[in-house]
């Protein structure tokens, strides 16, 4: 199985190819470069595995919650790399990609995920790893680090930049349940490759209609 992987909903940019067991990537931090950066990254990955397009299985790409420019891009890329060489999409979502991250790195059960959406909110989703891969343990959402947190009585990490931005009002609202907060981290296109390859095992991915961008709220804030 071979997935390629974009992943721009942040400040950070990264492609990536699943390849059986070998992922390769392309990451860099690079805020508003996006659209200059993410077609070299993937033809660079594909010249690299020795690849076309039309040899990928499917592609994976982030499909949000995240900065609105940055989700855009992502999955208008995705759109033509798929319909281009006529494969399916595979949605994957930003938190779930961070939350694979965590897990992997502290052997977590638990990772709660959340991001930074300006205005004094957060978009955050606490998910539980099974097998290779990670499940939501409750709806994805939007709101105030303080007030939409919820879940089962469990220990969890936290990863991703609403933990770092609003890491005090989140904690005090969840008291005992935070036992790591890994700092400054991203999406990686890897985690969502490897996502992708599961989901693609499970579901053969979807057409290019059917793969929409997520921003669990509609207020558009401006470019990041």
């Amino acid at each position: 199985m071979k997935i390629l992987a974009v992943e721009t909903c942040t400040d950070a940019c990264s492609a990536a190819i699943l390849d059986g067991e070998e992922c390769r990537e392309l990451f860099e931090l690079a805020p508003r470069r996006h659209t200059a950066l993410i077609l070299p990254m993937v033809d660079s990955l594909l010249s690299q595995a020795g690849l076309v397009a039309k040899g990928i299985d499917a592609v994976a790409f982030s499909r949000g919650p995240g900065a609105f420019t940055g989700v855009r891009i992502g999955t208008a890329v995705a759109q033509g790399i798929a319909l281009g060489a006529d494969i399916p999409l595979i949605p994957i979502s930003t938190l779930a990609a961070l939350a694979l991250r965590a897990s992997n790195r502290c052997e977590a059960e638990y990772v709660s995920a959340a991001l930074d959406a300006r205005m004094g909110q957060v978009y955050v989703g606490l998910f539980r790893r099974r097998g290779n891969a990670v499940t939501g343990v409750c709806a994805e959402r939007v709101g105030a680090p303080g007030r939409i947190l919820d879940g089962p009585l469990a220990e969890w990490v936290a990863i991703g930049s609403g933990w770092d931005c609003h890491g005090k009002a989140m904690t005090a609202a969840t008291p005992g349940r935070l036992v790591r907060h890994l700092v400054n981290e991203h999406p990686h296109a890897a985690d969502v490759a490897r996502l992708g390859a599961v989901s693609f095992d499970a579901t053969g991915g979807v057409p290019v209609e059917e793969a929409v961008p997520v921003y669990l709220r509609d207020l558009v804030v401006g470019p990041r």
